[in-house]
């Protein structure tokens, strides 16, 4: 019977134009194109006017003025009527994109926020049009292939086995959470021939533990209240003087845990502290994981990008021996937010997390052969961000990705080297990645030994530089003094922006004492 016969049309012959709503959604007809095209146009400008362009990293104004100019502007979140496009995003521009903080601006240095590729900007416009969903083939098919051909070079790249396996994930904190709860769930099987999936967890499940070192990223502790174990699971290793988790500390750690009979299943191996950028030392820790029978995961979301340099890999040696991997390419990748992946050395280990639904993902699938990626996700919905990476890898190419890490991490050390320099700053790191944490401890004043001083004085600073748009620098704490940190991302960002950003401290500084 042919589609005629089914009163059904060829799509060449639908007519659509008469319904109300046709130019709202992206089609085949002249005036839906036409309406997406000005949208994007009027989108494109106002990045361009309010953003690209801007020479401040951020307008300065305080959180209440940004709200009241929100206000004033759209004084209703869904108003009655419809805007036109060319008014709507001029306002967008002046209240929103004005006032956001440029991330690409080379004085940008708070967090491991990265400028992005603007080859990755045009994927998202592929990304975002075309909304894929990546749980299911039939909702994104060669989204699905391109995927799978992305995590198999990446999970070679880290483990070099056949076995290895991944999915793209949110980034760091979805990836930290996946490989513990397969990490606990893998151990309770093992040890205790336990089914978390059908019973849930067992009383022994209060003597389970988790040691990383002190400067690992919090998403480690509220994994493990998130699993059900609460933050007392995760033991905290002290670190050395390179900020690197301490193996002697370890060692003891590990002989005391066994002699008070509790469980220890995971050990997490940081490759970039988040204010420190500092690397564990993996292959020692793969020792000790082999010998208490622990999973080994290690969180590169930050230091994951040095597998591409030739000068810097050798950092990330014994990244094969883990169980699972966290690497985020919305850091030194250059993506934008977000993108991120999770690997893990045996593909099994997705067994823990696999469940089927009729609608979505029936068993039936598998015996035909049909891949259904949410089978390897605690996400359904997903978007197709390996596009990006893609589009981006083939802009650039390896040879380029690998000169521009290598050059922030030059940047770090000759800005570590020029407050060397400086008396009046104090370095509490050699950089291993790009990262630099210093404070301003001004010489020859009474209040220089002065810690209440010195903290309010780092703070004020910080917020002074944001305030006038001049640089956006990190603030932490480092045994309860306050220090300033500079995350040099930016291929763009120069040893003369360092030293600019060092004189307008030295004169802000002079400035308050008047």
């Amino acid at each position: 019977m042919s589609n005629n016969q089914l009163g059904l049309l060829e799509p060449r012959q639908r007519q659509t134009k008469n319904l109300p709503f046709e130019r709202y959604f992206l089609n085949r007809e002249d005036e839906s194109i036409d309406y997406y095209m000005e949208a994007m146009k009027w989108s494109q400008n106002a990045v361009i006017d309010h953003f690209a362009t801007s020479n401040k990293t951020y307008s300065g104004i305080s959180y209440e003025e940004c709200t009241e100019l929100f206000s004033k502007t759209f004084n209703e979140v869904l108003p009655e009527s419809q805007s036109s496009l060319e008014l709507l995003f001029k306002n967008i521009g002046d209240t929103i994109l004005k006032h956001s903080i440029v991330v690409s601006n080379p004085t940008c240095l708070a967090h491991l926020h990265c400028p992005p590729l603007s080859a990755a900007l045009a994927a998202e416009v592929m990304i975002s049009g075309t909304n894929q969903s990546m749980d299911s083939w039939d909702q994104s098919a060669s989204a699905t292939v391109l995927e799978e051909k992305m995590v198999n070079w990446l999970s070679k790249l880290f483990f070099k086995t056949k076995e290895s396996d991944g999915v793209f994930t949110s980034g760091g904190t979805q990836s930290n959470f996946m490989g513990l709860l397969l990490a606990r769930d893998r151990y309770l099987k093992r040890r205790l021939n336990w089914d978390s999936q059908k019973q849930g967890l067992p009383l022994e499940a209060r003597k389970l533990r988790i040691l990383c070192s002190k400067d690992a990223h919090f998403t480690v502790r509220q994994s493990a209240f998130l699993l059900g174990l609460g933050e007392q699971a995760v033991i905290p290793i002290e670190t050395d003087a390179n900020h690197r988790i301490c193996v002697e500390s370890l060692d003891r750690c590990l002989s005391e845990i066994n002699e008070q009979g509790l469980l220890p299943f995971a050990l997490v191996a940081t490759a970039g502290t988040t204010d420190f950028g500092s690397i564990d030392p993996i292959i020692e820790l793969a020792e000790r994981t082999n010998r208490y029978q622990m999973w080994l995961h290690v969180d590169a979301a930050y230091g994951g990008a040095l597998i591409l340099s030739e000068q810097h890999k050798h950092k990330l040696r014994g990244i094969d021996l883990a169980d699972s991997i966290t690497v985020d390419f919305h850091k030194l990748f250059y993506q934008p937010i977000s993108c991120g992946a999770f690997l893990v050395k045996e593909q099994s280990s997705f067994d823990f997390i696999k469940l089927n639904a009729d609608y979505l993902n029936p068993e039936d699938d598998e015996e035909l052969g049909i891949p259904n990626l949410v089978t390897k996700s605690i996400q359904t919905t997903r978007r197709f961000d390996a596009l990006k990476l893609f589009i981006s890898f083939h802009a650039l190419g390896r040879k380029v990705f690998a000169e521009m890490i290598d050059y922030t991490i030059e940047l770090a050390q000759k800005t570590a080297d020029l407050l060397d320099e400086d008396s009046d700053f104090e370095k509490l790191n050699e950089p291993e990645l790009n990262a630099v944490v210093f404070r301003y401890c001004p010489q020859g004043t009474e209040k220089s030994n002065d810690k209440e001083w010195l903290n309010k004085l780092n703070t004020i600073i910080r917020t002074k530089l944001l305030e006038n748009g001049s640089a956006v620098l990190a603030r932490t704490r480092v045994n309860e003094s306050v220090y300033l940190k500079l995350t040099l991302l930016n291929p763009r960002t120069t040893v003369e922006d360092v030293r600019s950003i060092v004189r307008q401290i030295k004169a802000l500084e002079l400035e308050m004492q008047r």
